[in-house]
Order: C-alpha cells, then structure tokens, then sequence
C-alpha cells in the first residue's frame, strides 16, 4: 500500500505566481462601450457544440493526445446512452459507478472518470494530479508490456488485456486516493477526535466503491460483458468469416456465368435471406462467446477480489476510527456529567450556607 500511495499519489506543486489574463482598458469613439465587453464567444459557442477535452491514450502505442469531441461523437463512438456519459460529468456529484457494456466500460471512481474500450481510453481532461498520475501510470505498463512483447518472451499466465490494466490502474488510483484520505483523517481525529463529519461523509464514499467493486464480483454476467478484447476478436473473426462465405458465393456465381438467367428471378428476396442467415449467425456466435467468457471470468474475479481486500481494510480503518470518536465522546460526556454532578452538589451547598447565615442574621436582629 505504501507503494502504490508513493507511485499514485499526486506530487505537490511548488506555489508559483502565475499571471492571469488582464484585459487591458480600450477606448472607444464618442464614449461608446460594446454591449457584451469581456464575453468569450468562442467559450459559449463550444459549450453550445457540447464539446469537451478527453485525454485519449491509445492501447497499442500507449500514446496519449488531447482530443475535442462533442457528447453525440462520443455516444456513436462507444456505443453509449447519454445517461451513462452523464455520470462522467464534472459538474454533478455521482457516486462511484463500474457499468459494462457492449463495447465500453464507464468508470467513475472518485478523481477517475473514463470511457474505457478494446482500442483506447478517454479520460475527461484535467489538471488534477491524480488524474495525470492516472495516464503516466497506464502509459508505464503499456510500454512496458509492449517491450516484453518486443523482446520475444511469451506473455505470462496472468496477463490481463488493455481493458482490465486500465481498469486496475484506476482501481489504484481511487483506493489509494480514498487511503490516503482516511489515513489524514485518522492522524487529525485521534489527538482532538473532532473531525466526524468529515468520516461520515468519507466511510459513505468508501462504502459505494466497496459496493460497487462487490456488486461487480457477485455478478457474472457484468465481469463477462467487460471483457471486450475477446469480444471484438470475435466480431473480427465473424465478419471476416462472413467476408470470405460472399466471396466464394460471389465465385460460385462466376462459374455459373453460362446458365440461363430468368428476368423474373428475385435478387433482394437472396440478398434478404442471406442478410438474415448473417445477422442470426453473428448473434449465434455472440453468444458463443458470452458464454465461454462466463466461464472463463476469474482473472477478472481475482483483480476485483484484490482491491476489494484493499478498499475493505480501508473502510475498516474508518470503522474503528468511528467508533474510537464514539468512546471518546462517551467519555467526555461521563466526564461532562460528573462536573455537572460536582456543581449542582456544590450549588446546594451554597443556598444552604446562605439560608443558615440568614437565619443567624434575622435572629441576631431580633435580638437586638
């Protein structure tokens, strides 16, 4: 753990004077001011357009580059409804969510939130620190798989595809973000044991992404739909099957060239049919697929079961930590109570001391 916080962790930045944009006084004839002085039209006419920056990090090169792709773009481009792009957006608060797909893998797990496919990650851009330590990890194993890949050795029994190394790096990223936080949290609780608002809010965080990452292993179906590299392999395998039946159908045409043609022969309704065979042959062999995929899920079940270990020691820090505040606030109260006891006992003695020495007085008056 302390690895992962020392490798994941963003590095502070040293505080530097960066100078801001001024917009220097300009002049204009006969005392006129432009009615929209110091609108950036170029700003509203992007967020019209919808566009946002994605930091894209290719599978293959493990190359990044900045890319500007509107929300319509970007559901064709993965396959995806608008409500799962909602999740990753920066301007509301979503709870930690891992969604599989027919091509895509949503992530929102605390600072991380990406589109992940068999070809790429989108990252919605920012200059967060976890989000950069995020990209320069993913790009380290990438490049250092494809170097061991390079060098000709063959890939190890534990070799995860792209899609699984992305989804652990952000796994990384979140437990070790929600760990350091909780381990700040425990240094400042336990000499004041004030801060439970604070726990509150960070055990509730830390409990969804445990939920999340539970819900994920208790569901094979979901772990099946995320392994999209052997999906594609497989469309890729089926369309080039498909390609290669046109083309012998196509030859066998061309032998036949010196057959008699009827003019009322049907060409659509042959085209129809075979588009059918086509369609119900790809779903065939999708769920060929789904269902050895189902079978084979435990490299993935392993990868969710370890930061499961990781966040639950976590959320079990954060356990203990509540309940040390909950004795220490149980003690002062007895603590409280006892002093109230002390004053009130004291109080009573007070009123009896000054109703005696009233008394003395009255009759000493009366005396006189």
């Amino acid at each position: 753990m302390a690895e992962l916080r020392e490798r994941l962790l963003p590095r502070k930045p040293s505080v530097a004077g960066v100078p801001l944009p001024s917009t220097a006084a300009r002049e204009y004839p006969s005392g006129c001011r432009p009615l929209f002085q110091g609108v950036d039209f170029s700003e509203l006419k992007k967020r019209g357009q919808s566009l946002r920056s994605w930091i894209r990090v290719d599978a293959a090169t493990g190359g990044s580059q900045v890319i500007e792709v509107d929300k319509f773009t970007m559901m064709r481009r993965c396959d995806l409804p608008a409500r799962d792009l909602r999740l990753l957006d920066p301007v509301f608060v979503y709870p930690s969510t891992i969604l599989g797909r027919e091509r895509a893998i949503v992530v929102n797990l605390e600072k991380i939130r990406c589109i992940i496919t068999a070809d790429e990650v989108l990252l919605l851009n920012s200059f967060d620190g976890y989000v950069l330590q995020y990209v320069a990890e993913l790009q380290r194993r990438l490049v250092a798989g494809t170097r061991d890949a390079l060098d000709g050795g063959t890939p190890s029994p534990d070799f995860l595809p792209f899609e699984f190394r992305a989804l652990e790096v952000a796994l990384e990223a979140a437990c070790t973000f929600l760990d350091a936080q909780a381990s700040d949290l425990e240094i400042e609780a336990y000499p004041f044991a004030s801060p439970k608002s604070r726990l509150v809010t960070l055990t509730r965080r830390v409990q969804k992404v445990r939920d999340e990452i539970e819900q994920l292993m208790d569901d094979d179906g979901d772990m099946a739909e995320m392994y999209l590299t052997a999906k594609k392999m497989h469309m890729d395998s089926s369309l080039d099957g498909d390609q290669s039946l046109h083309g012998s159908s196509s030859a066998g045409d061309g032998v036949s060239v010196s057959s008699p043609v009827s003019p009322v022969s049907s060409p659509p309704e042959s085209r129809k049919l075979e588009k059918t065979l086509s369609l119900s042959r790809s779903r065939y062999e999708s769920t060929k697929c789904s269902d050895s995929t189902t079978e084979n899920i435990e490299e993935l079940e392993m990868l969710l079961e370890a930061y499961f270990v990781v966040i639950d020691s976590t959320l079990n820090k954060l356990t203990s930590l509540k309940e040390y505040i909950d004795d220490t606030e149980d003690f002062i109260n007895i603590q409280l109570d006892n002093v109230r006891n002390q004053l009130i006992q004291f109080e009573l003695l007070l009123t009896m001391a000054t109703f005696v020495v009233t008394i003395f007085g009255v009759v000493a008056e009366y005396l006189a």
